[in-house]
């Protein structure tokens, strides 16, 4: 755990600040509760509980009709106002991340350190202030409704719809292949500023990540030099009884209710599904149990997580969650999330191919070429992780494809096809040492349009791939900890719950932040970025007790 602020460390120089500097609004605490004016609402100290008419759309096609039925199902649902109790703040959380000392790790560490002690820091545009800025949550905003005295939207941060964990206070942990503690971690990254870096410095050599699991089979071999801080032994039993031990001595030693664990470590290569190993939950636990090869390490944390009761999430895009692993979370109740996150090149293709296919234009390729020189591309030069992430890049436009059958032609089930007509999609990865996390993406849409016409779009975009995925971690980390507290049951009809239960095991929720979405098994995957953002502000306002009013905007549109 860091040390307390002191005030050598916060204005930019050796000399202590004689004013602190404004909090950033993306850090910033406020406590204005949301208060809905409903008697679908009751708010009280403990618990949020709202009723919601979820209605929907039974739609049955024949060769003369489309018949429509609207539906209708009542629910309610219990959010606990009191986020997870930790060692900081009565109202705070934990995060342990697998891969603690690599890029992401280190510069979320950094980041929450510098937000937490107000440090700022000097570049040659001058004084820079700490932030949140590429944060869903805290940085950017959700419509709630509109002023009646002036008629015009009323807009707040989504951070402040429901009770969520302040970044500030999340306690940091987690585990490492290499023993360096964060501060030459840090250093190690070339990520942060190094004015940044100078002040954080002490109270991120206070962090040292525990040993991890390092199994040579899944990850690029270019990795082994950094693997000396080890978990003795290779009895993959052992090694998950130590994650679990390393869980709950974290817990006690801060005084936590809950711990979020997320991966963040290298891509994996993808496992092998094989009957009787991984295929149910049973057998996974067999598996690990007599040391089968195709247990991943990825995997060996996730079940520890679900095993302890403490919600997973998967940053990197190799099959952690094999059938089996689905299956040992649902039967504990508990939570996991994946895969891979979405932040800079997948994001724009998801947006623009909607745009393209909801346009009535007909994409006939994406070609995606990117190329990095930090450690994450270093580790995709192995052809086994590449394939991982290719496989997480390219399905991307698959449901927004799959909806337009009058651009593309569907998959003749008759004749045995699987998929239908689909644009040519090719990705590929270099490792340029040269610019470090500093990314280059290159994109080509090639596009059919009227009268065997073709539009070209070229997108050269260039980011700082780790402050992309560090706000991204601190999202899904945060909302996997509030949807923990969220309880629902339905309301009348034949499926009518007694009592109130948690959400599912699978938090698709968290799919605007991820490239391939985990989802409940047999639904479909929804990977537009709209129809995800859609779903998770819909969701919010349930937990308020407020129907999703969309953009109809129907006053404007009548007399």
């Amino acid at each position: 755990m860091a040390p307390h602020a002191t005030g050598t460390y916060t204005n930019g120089s050796s000399a202590p600040a004689s004013a602190p500097a404004p909090v950033h609004p993306t850090a910033a605490r406020r406590t204005a509760p949301v208060v809905v004016n409903s008697p679908t609402s009751q708010f009280s100290d403990e618990f949020i509980t709202s009723k919601y008419e979820y209605r929907g759309a039974a739609v049955v096609t024949s060769l003369d009709r489309i018949e429509v039925t609207p539906t209708v199902q009542n629910f309610e649902f219990q959010t606990a106002r009191k986020v997870s109790k930790t060692g900081f703040d009565v109202n705070s959380s934990s995060l342990m991340m697998v891969g603690l000392g690599g890029n992401n790790g280190t510069t979320l560490c950094a980041t929450i350190l510098a937000n937490r002690h107000n440090i700022t820091w000097r570049t040659k545009e001058g004084v820079q202030t700490p932030n949140y800025i590429g944060s869903v949550l805290r940085a950017s905003t959700m419509r709630l409704g509109t002023d009646p005295r002036t008629g015009k939207d009323v807009n707040i941060p989504i951070s402040d719809v429901l009770p969520m964990v302040h970044p500030n206070d999340l306690v940091l942990g987690g585990w490492d292949i290499s023993s360096l503690p964060l501060d030459k971690a840090m250093f190690r990254a070339q990520v942060l500023d190094y004015d940044l870096q100078r002040q954080v410095e002490p109270y991120m050599a206070e962090i040292k990540p525990l040993p991890s699991i390092y199994y040579p089979d899944y990850i690029a071999a270019n990795q082994s030099e950094r693997a000396d801080n080890l978990i003795p032994g290779d009895n993959k039993q052992v090694h998950l009884e130590q994650i679990r031990a390393d869980i709950r001595a974290f817990k006690a030693e801060h005084g936590l209710d809950k711990v979020v664990v997320f991966w963040t470590a290298n891509t994996e290569r993808y496992s092998d599904l094989i009957e009787g190993v991984n295929d149910t939950a049973a057998n996974l636990l067999k598996a690990i149990e007599s040391n089968h090869h195709e247990v991943s390490p990825s995997t060996l944390f996730a079940v520890a997580a679900i095993l302890e009761g403490s919600p997973f999430i998967n940053g990197a895009p190799q099959n952690t969650f094999v059938p089996g692993c689905i299956a040992l979370a649902e039967e504990h109740r508990a939570f996991i999330g994946g895969d891979d996150l979405k932040s800079g090149q997948t994001k724009v293709k998801s947006v623009l191919a909607e745009f393209l296919v909801n346009a009535g234009i007909k994409p006939l390729s994406i070609a995606s070429y990117n190329h990095l020189g930090n450690n994450d591309g270093r580790n995709l030069s192995s052809q086994a992780q590449f394939k991982s992430k290719e496989i997480s890049k390219s399905s991307v436009v698959d449901d927004m494809v799959d909806a337009n059958h009058l651009l593309f032609k569907p998959a003749d089930k008759a004749h045995g096809e699987k998929k239908g007509e689909h644009p040519d999609h090719i990705v590929v990865i270099k490792y340029v040492p040269a610019v470090g996390d500093s990314k280059r993406a290159i994109d080509e849409y090639y596009s059919e349009i009227m009268m065997g016409g073709r539009n070209v779009l070229n997108i050269f975009n260039e980011c700082e791939d780790s402050l992309l995925a560090t706000p991204l971690i601190l999202d899904l980390t945060v909302l996997a900890e509030l949807l923990t507290r969220v309880n629902y049951r339905r309301v009348g009809g034949p499926n009518e719950d007694k009592e109130f239960q948690p959400l599912y095991s699978v938090l698709s929720l968290l799919s605007y932040m991820l490239k391939a979405p985990l989802v409940k098994p047999g639904t479909d995957v929804v990977n537009s970025l709209s129809r995800q953002r859609s779903a998770l502000e819909t969701f919010l306002k349930a937990c308020l007790g407020l129907q999703h009013e969309g953009d109809l905007l129907l006053d404007s549109r009548v007399w």
